[in-house]
């Protein structure tokens, strides 16, 4: 009889052992359903999260891209103010060639004057100013300023005739347009 009782309680352990392990295999799949819902919940977020990150990384380069052309753009402004300055002072030096005297104390004096305005206009070079070509080109509204517009057999329609005041440009930036004769 103790045999029969061993087995039946051997047997009621495996029972219990099998029904506990049922349990916690049935446990064990809401488990992991749970835990896979709670995955996929996190991978989800951490797209979301990175997506983001992304996006305002992109925001940030073009914020730090539009930075710097302001700021490019702000330097060429104060230093097309400043060229202006100096463009006056060198068409006041051009003039002044003009009408140089040949000889005499005048010559030597002239001589002064275009070293004066040779070094200007390398200084003016050195910063990336440059004149606008005009004579005998054509009209471009965007780098000339038509004085007047005259008939001229020798010059084809909207062809430059005569520059009167030099443009210059500053890389690509008109400082001040050259102002023309235009042919009509």
């Amino acid at each position: 009889m103790e045999k029969e009782k061993k087995k039946v309680k051997t047997t009621q352990q495996t029972d219990a052992a099998d029904h506990s392990e049922a349990e916690w295999v049935e446990g064990t799949g809401e488990k992991a359903e749970e835990l896979k819902i709670e995955l996929e919940k996190a991978n989800q977020q951490a797209a979301e999260n990175f997506e983001g990150w992304q996006r305002e990384r992109a925001d940030f380069l073009n914020y730090k891209k539009r930075i710097e052309r302001d700021r490019v753009s702000n330097v060429q402004a104060i230093t097309s103010d400043i060229v202006k300055n100096f463009l006056v002072i060198l068409d006041d030096l051009e003039r002044a060639l003009k009408a140089r005297p040949v000889s005499g104390d005048g010559a030597a004096w002239a001589e002064g004057i275009e070293l004066i305005y040779r070094k200007l206009q390398t200084q003016l070079e050195a910063k990336g100013v440059t004149r606008i070509p005009a004579e005998s080109q054509e009209f471009d509204p965007n780098l000339h300023e038509a004085i007047t517009h005259e008939d001229n057999p020798d010059f084809e329609s909207g062809q430059i005739i005569e520059v009167i005041e030099q443009g210059y440009l500053l890389g690509d930036r008109v400082v001040r347009p050259a102002r023309v004769r235009v042919a009509r």
